[in-house]
């Protein structure tokens, strides 16, 4: 692997979940799910890899494994809102790249939360990531979040909308995506730069995050950049149902 920067990953685990209650406890080859994923950071090469969670029982499981665990308020609105109360605890430098993985994905690509945070430098506070759509149906699924990019392959607009939207091609049918025409499906694994990352709670809700229930649209809304690093493979999906964890322990 080409040098990176170093950079931490912070693994944002909370045990309430509607669909599949005590998630990150869910056995994975004998170990929790949430450790399984601090294992996946681990190979990305990461310096630093932490757990922040609100429940003992995470923190137990946690330190059980050897994996390191932050414990933080439970009243925190979203995730990015934990890991920054974490990265204050720990009183990283302004300049420390944080990256934000959830707790519910143990087969992500060790590659991307590396080169999300490789994007990171003193004019790009923020980054993701994003990979082709090849099926109609994922680009008129409202479910799948789709990014368009400018010029420097910096996010131009988030939506859960068709976008870029083929104006002629889709006059004529939406059951299948014309030549060369390419959407990009966002995946919701970011990296932030430190001192944005403790600016970003205060930022105040935008009107188009409220619509279309998308956090990262408040950034974009306030003018800081997010850069997006463009992927050739869809990653495995994350687990948010007992299906999904079925599917997930063939893996283990």
């Amino acid at each position: 692997m080409s040098p990176v920067a170093p950079f931490i990953v912070i693994i944002p685990a909370r045990l309430a979940s509607t669909r599949l209650p005590n998630k990150p406890l869910a056995d994975l080859g004998g170990k929790p799910m949430v450790v399984r994923v601090a294992e996946r950071a681990q190979e990305s090469g990461a310096a630093r890899i932490i757990v922040a969670t609100d429940h003992d029982d995470i923190r137990a499981a946690c330190e059980q494994h050897g994996v390191e665990v932050c414990m933080t308020r439970a009243d925190h609105p979203s995730g990015t809102d934990r890991i920054a109360e974490v990265a204050r605890t720990l009183n990283l430098p302004p300049d420390a790249v944080v990256v934000n993985l959830q707790g519910d994905e143990p087969l992500i690509d060790p590659g991307l939360l590396r080169a999300a945070a490789a994007c990171i430098g003193l004019d790009v506070p923020m980054a993701t990531c994003a990979h082709p759509l090849h099926d109609a149906a994922d680009a008129f699924n409202p479910n799948v979040v789709k990014v368009v990019l400018d010029k420097a392959g910096r996010a131009l607009y988030f939506s859960r909308a068709t976008i870029p939207w083929n104006r002629d091609a889709f006059a004529q049918s939406q059951t299948t995506l014309p030549a060369g025409h390419v959407p990009l499906r966002h995946i919701g694994l970011y990296a932030y730069r430190n001192d944005f990352l403790q600016a970003y709670p205060a930022l105040d809700v935008s009107p188009l995050e409220s619509i279309e229930a998308l956090e990262q649209l408040r950034v974009l809304w306030h003018g800081y950049p997010i850069a997006v690093h463009v992927t050739d493979t869809a990653p495995a999906a994350g687990v948010d149902t007992p299906e999904d964890l079925v599917r997930v322990r063939l893996h283990y």
